[in-house]
């Protein structure tokens, strides 16, 4: 009598066994993951990290990865509002805040994101002309996050930063820009000599004005420049007279 309770006890841990391994699975969420729980076709609760069990008939779990993760906007061809065509690519970081939302309310939230933020990324840089668009990138860049943000809000998406790369220009047009650099570094070379010059001029000036004030000072600043002209003395014989013998004879 005991032993075939006993066996019937065996028997129906056996069969449970059965039932679990045949009808409930453990399901792994990582820690960078979250699990979304749909029961019988509708919204149930969302896993945390760890192991959880599940009826594979009734319930499917989708995971949700929820680190930061880039999304590439490939370059996008776009006409500045002074009429010049360039090519602008650009790269969006994004997080998953609420993983229900980027499961129920779209379908792929990466590629919706990546096409939202293409289009987005045409309709401002447009309304931008070249020179605005080569020197402020970063506001063009803070521009387009917050029209991004806006509408991935709704899919349970932050968009924490974009950041444009690369802005192509026709070729014509970089030969333009390249003879205007070498023009506007004429012009400053040409300034600073000027500037030189007249820097040069002012001190000569300067130190005339000096001598002329000193008894004699022209004569010392005179045979200082003739010893100058020569290195060997006797090739030259110099008569020297001064100044004010010349001015009593006029």
């Amino acid at each position: 009598m005991e032993e075939s309770l006993v066996g019937g006890v065996y028997t129906i841990i056996f069969v449970l066994v059965i039932v679990l391994v045949l009808f409930v699975r453990p399901k792994i969420i990582n820690q960078f993951e979250r699990g979304v729980v749909l029961k019988m076709g509708k919204y149930q609760k969302t896993f945390n990290p760890g192991i959880h069990l599940i009826i594979p008939i009734l319930q499917k779990v989708t995971k949700v990865d929820v680190r930061t993760r880039t999304c590439d906007i490939p370059p996008q061809e776009v006409i500045t509002k002074d009429n010049v065509t360039v090519k602008v690519d650009a790269v969006v970081y994004m997080r998953v805040l609420n993983p229900e939302k980027a499961v129920l309310e779209i379908a792929n939230f990466s590629t919706a994101t990546s096409n939202f933020a293409a289009s987005a990324l045409r309709d401002v840089t447009g309304n931008f002309e070249l020179d605005d668009l080569l020197g402020k990138r970063e506001e063009i860049a803070e521009q387009l996050k917050q029209i991004v943000d806006t509408q991935t809000d709704k899919w349970g998406i932050d968009i924490e930063s974009v950041r444009l790369q690369n802005i192509e220009l026709p070729s014509d047009m970089k030969r333009a820009m390249a003879k205007q650099a070498e023009a506007e570094r004429e012009r400053r070379a040409a300034i600073i000599a000027a500037e030189g010059e007249k820097s040069a001029a002012q001190a000569v000036s300067d130190a005339a004005q000096m001598l002329n004030r000193v008894p004699g000072g022209m004569n010392i600043r005179t045979l200082q420049t003739l010893e100058k002209i020569s290195a060997d003395p006797s090739q030259k014989t110099v008569v020297l007279l001064p100044t004010d013998i010349l001015k009593k004879v006029g």
